[in-house]
C-alpha cells in the first residue's frame, strides 16, 4: 500500500506553474495559426483581369481542387468562384455531379 510518490506544497506549485505555461504557449499557437488560416481567405484571386484567365487557358481541366491548391484557397471558395465564373460565361461545364465539376474556358 505504498500510495504515490511524496511531494511538498513548493514542488506541487513548481509543476503548476510550468504547466500554466504550456498552456498558454499552446493557447498562443493557437491563435497565430487560426490568424494565418483567416488571412489565406482574402488572397481571391481577381477573376476579371487577363493574367487571372490566362493561368486558367494553361490549365487542362479546371477543377476547384485544381484552383484551390494553385491560389492557396479553400476548396469551398474554389467551387465558388468557378461557380461565378460560369455565371458570367467565362468557362464552361464539361462534366460533373454534385461532388465534382470539370470546367474548360469558353470558346470566345
Amino acid at each position: 500500500m505504498g500510495g504515490g510518490k511524496k511531494r511538498s506544497l513548493a514542488q506541487i506549485e513548481k509543476q503548476q506553474k510550468l504547466k500554466e505555461k504550456e498552456e498558454a504557449k499552446a493557447k498562443e499557437k493557437k491563435t497565430k495559426a487560426s490568424a494565418e488560416k483567416k488571412t489565406s481567405i482574402l488572397n481571391l484571386p481577381d477573376t476579371s483581369s487577363k493574367e487571372f484567365l490566362g493561368e486558367l487557358s494553361k490549365m487542362k481541366a479546371i477543377t476547384p481542387y485544381g484552383l484551390a491548391s494553385k491560389y492557396g484557397l479553400r476548396l469551398s471558395i474554389a467551387k465558388d468562384v468557378l461557380e461565378e465564373l460560369e455565371k458570367r460565361g467565362t468557362i464552361q461545364m464539361v462534366a460533373g455531379n454534385n461532388r465534382l465539376r470539370i470546367y474548360r474556358l469558353a470558346a470566345a
